[in-house]
């Protein structure tokens, strides 16, 4: 039976092993008090396998480490040890080697005789087996050893349990973390991308989220274009300058994540041959992730190097994997916006084309004809003063067809707005309409700065439309309102530009209008830039147009330098 003094003890031992969350430092603790407690000179744990017939791992303290390594591999739960895996209740033994299931020591094997061993439960379930031998003294393990040593195994299946417990929620917690930390990165990507269309923009984004996200040294972003692909966005310490460069997609790492449409982790960037990037020489370790798009490969984002110095791991492959599906979607939205853009660009220069065609044919090319006409007239003619008149006649027609032709000149692209900004060119504008059309216009620009400086430009092709839309609401006044007074005002607040043309002409029923070239014309310049646009009118009381133009982010320096206004 248990002394006072002995169950104190196993009580405190009891109470230090219950307090440690750690399994590891839980199984250990457990060995070398089960030594301290009987003065057992060898102690042993086998951990049972799932199936619970064999022991899956076997820990030991009192055996050195060379000896350990003579021994060889573990027992598997065999013999002796095997009885209490069939039979989990406690077993004493004088001398373990004269058992009839004992199988012997292997070679190397440090001389055992008496023997203890007791079951370990967790939560009601066999978790292993917890022996001792050789007790000190030569002594065989009496019944106050066996007391002892099941109390220590309760003690013990608690802290397991417990030990357990905690890895487990700690594991679930790392794991939610994970998915939060994911579900961060593509509510963030989401967020910043959400408002832009700009496909430069877009992956300049992505590349700092990404790098930020799986803590690398550089981001490289590439893109597949036809055969090839092109690094597209950097960021980090690789420098800008390899921006453009190009892949092939054979024989580069980059191709053969984005052809496999499988992550991959490298230990050594340097010694595969697929890489092709000369400025990731001196990367050492590096994570490829495909963007994947409804199936469709998109590009790889290449990390380099953690930032800790160690290896990526499966988790930075995880996080960077669920940010990828997100920012693919932002990608190919861009790619969308940007091809759509590009067609109605060419749709709108198209009409273009279409419409000063027929100014040229209607007005200029009828006017040659005429001059032609006049002129083979005059030739024909032996009347001096006919050919004199004729001449006149000539000179005057030839005259206005300058004055056409300038004003189409002028019309196509107004030298003023490359050279001094929107409020110069459409003053030029509205002088020359209302000197051909006889209209009495009033025109008020108030925009955020000064146009005179080209540091301070709104980007070209807000400049154009908002132009442009003027111009065109001024030839549909010209054509079809029969208006008499017209007031133009452009006006800047909030970051959107408001164009509103007004005149007092016949106005028309909004409800079923017919819609000309003009209207069409300028829905689809403002659908380039994001803008809005509408039409308030009625029988006999003129037309308002107004139109809205959000102002781009960035405006000053980004607008005026390399945008292609002088063109």
């Amino acid at each position: 039976m248990l002394d006072e003094r002995r169950l104190r003890r196993a009580l405190d031992v009891g109470q230090t092993v219950v307090s440690e969350l750690d399994l590891e430092v839980v199984l250990q603790r457990v060995l070398d008090m089960a030594r301290d407690l009987t003065g057992a000179r060898y102690a042993a744990l086998g951990i049972l396998d799932r199936e619970r017939k064999g022991v899956e791992r076997f820990l030991t303290a009192g055996i050195e480490p060379d000896v350990h390594r003579a021994i060889g591999d573990p027992p598997h739960g065999r013999g002796v040890l095997g009885l209490l895996i069939a039979d989990p209740r406690p077993l004493r033994l004088d001398d373990v080697s004269s058992h009839p299931q004992a199988y012997g020591f292997p070679v190397n094997h440090p001389p055992m005789r008496s023997f203890l061993g007791v079951p370990v439960l967790v939560r009601g379930e066999a978790y292993g087996n917890l022996y001792l031998t050789e007790k000190q003294g030569g002594d065989a393990f009496d019944e106050g050893d066996e007391e002892v040593m099941v109390l220590l195994a309760t003690w013990a299946g608690i802290a397991i349990g417990n030990a357990r417990a905690y890895t487990e929620e700690q594991e679930r917690r790392a794991e939610l973390e994970r998915a939060v930390r994911a579900l961060e990165a593509t509510t963030a990507i989401a967020r910043a991308v959400g408002g832009e269309t700009d496909l430069d923009r877009v992956l300049e984004l992505i590349a700092k989220r990404a790098r930020a996200l799986v803590d690398a040294r550089d981001l490289v972003i590439v893109l597949r274009e036809g055969d090839e692909m092109t690094v597209r966005a950097v960021a980090g310490e690789m420098g800008r300058d390899l921006l453009g460069t190009r892949l092939p997609l054979e024989g580069s790492i980059s191709g053969h994540v984005l052809r496999t449409r499988r992550p991959e982790r490298l230990a050594q960037v340097s010694s595969v041959l697929r890489h092709s990037l000369s400025d990731a020489g001196a990367a050492r370790t590096g994570l490829f992730v495909p963007l994947v798009f409804r199936g469709r490969p998109l590009g790889v984002l290449s990390a380099y190097d953690h930032a800790g110095g160690e290896e990526f791991t499966a988790e930075s492959e995880s996080l960077l994997e669920s940010f990828a599906a997100s920012a693919a979607t932002a990608v190919a939205t861009a790619q969308t916006v940007a091809a759509e853009g590009l067609r109605r660009s060419i749709d709108a220069s198209e009409r273009e084309r279409q419409r000063w065609a027929r100014e040229l044919h209607d007005e200029t090319l009828q006017q040659l004809a005429g001059l032609k006409v006049l002129l083979s007239g005059a030739r024909r003619s032996d009347d001096a003063a006919a050919v004199r008149e004729a001449l006149a006649t000539a000179i005057v027609q030839l005259d206005d067809g300058i004055t056409e032709l300038r004003r189409l000149i002028a019309d196509l692209r107004p030298a003023a707005l490359d050279e001094f900004g929107t409020k110069v060119a459409l003053e030029g504008l509205i002088e020359r309409v209302a000197e051909t059309s006889g209209l009495a216009i009033d025109l008020r620009v108030d925009l955020d700065f000064d146009e005179g400086r080209s540091e301070e430009r709104h980007p070209a092709e807000l400049e154009d439309a908002t132009y442009r839309i003027v111009q065109e609401a001024l030839t549909n006044v010209v054509k079809h309102s029969g208006a008499t007074r017209v007031q133009v005002a452009v006006v800047e607040r909030d970051r959107r530009i408001e164009v509103t043309v007004r005149d007092d002409g016949r106005g028309f029923d909004v409800e079923a209008p017919v819609e000309g070239f003009g209207l069409m014309g300028m829905r689809e310049r403002l659908e380039l830039v994001a803008g809005t646009f509408s039409v308030e009118s009625a029988p006999g009381e003129g037309t308002t147009l107004t139109a809205t133009l959000p102002v781009v982010a960035g405006r000053p320096g980004g607008a005026a330098a390399g945008d292609g206004r002088a063109r």
